[in-house]
């Protein structure tokens, strides 16, 4: 069976459609979300809407709870707490009382077994929605992955985690564990850039998702597994037709068309802190 695994959406809608069409196109009827329907674009009911209609599993994202202004009273990562509870209304004007109770109650992960092992889906990290492992991490960081929370559904260590939230996909074979990142459909960018050695932009500003294919709900090895990554370019002038009604058009458009991301300083503080562990 093969399974379509989306991530990161954030209101791109075109972007959407597009994965939509291609999963269709490869005859793969079941689909997994991993969140971050929500925020940035400004089509957020309308993808709300066609992940319900199409994604069997769907966890929640960190930006799929940014509805409430008033939880925002200390600003972070250089961003003001006015612009926060901005986004936040906004947001909360896109959607409606159904699709806002929607994504409020979604799980936090979800986990299931294919050709033996056991693979656990959640959006960033075991812990929080807000966690940030990236590729750059230490092992022992990222062995920390694959073990259980309070929010996970079993106690048990996994042997594949797959996530989101980073925006950029990557894979890691560590410890006999496989750690994937789907990358993002709607939002894809890259923080590692450098003029004279960046390719086409064009290898980051698409969709991107990724596929499994194995046995479902098999918990004995000798079925194959594969995992395929998946690129496709979409019309992302068109998503931009209505970069007027967008809060924030500049920081959009930016995302879209170079995949620059918009908060540098998040970032640059990760890049800090591994800095500092190399160093002690």
């Amino acid at each position: 069976m093969k399974i379509a695994i989306i991530s990161d959406i954030h209101g791109n809608l075109e972007a959407l459609q597009t994965a939509l069409a291609d999963i269709k196109k490869r005859n793969i009827t079941k689909i997994f979300c991993l969140g971050d329907i929500v925020e940035k674009g400004c089509h957020a009911e309308e993808c709300v809407k066609l992940v319900r209609e199409n994604c069997e599993v769907v966890v929640q994202g960190n930006c799929d709870v940014d509805i409430d202004p008033t939880v925002y009273k200390v600003s972070k990562h250089n961003i003001s707490v006015e612009l926060m509870r901005k986004r936040a209304n906004w947001l909360n004007s896109l959607l409606s009382e159904e699709s806002k109770k929607y994504l409020l109650n979604l799980p936090y992960s979800y986990e299931f077994y294919m050709s033996g092992s056991l693979v656990r889906l959640f959006h960033a990290h075991p812990e929080k929605k807000t966690g940030v492992i990236i590729n750059e991490d230490t092992y022992e960081t990222k062995y920390r992955m694959f073990e259980p929370s309070e929010n996970t559904v079993s106690q048990k260590v996994a042997d594949i985690v797959i996530y989101g939230h980073l925006h950029a996909p990557f894979m890691n074979k560590l410890y006999n564990k496989t750690l994937i990142n789907v990358g993002s459909v709607g939002n894809s960018f890259n923080v590692i850039r450098e003029e004279h050695k960046d390719s086409d932009v064009r290898e980051t500003t698409a969709v991107h998702y990724l596929i499994l294919d194995g046995e479902f709900g098999t918990k004995e090895y000798g079925a194959g597994l594969s995992f395929e990554f998946v690129r496709i370019a979409y019309n992302i002038d068109k998503e931009l037709e209505d970069l007027d009604k967008n809060i924030e058009p500049e920081a959009y458009l930016a995302e879209l068309k170079e995949g620059r991301y918009r908060n540098m300083v998040k970032i640059l503080e990760k890049q800090k802190e591994l800095e500092e562990k190399e160093e002690t």
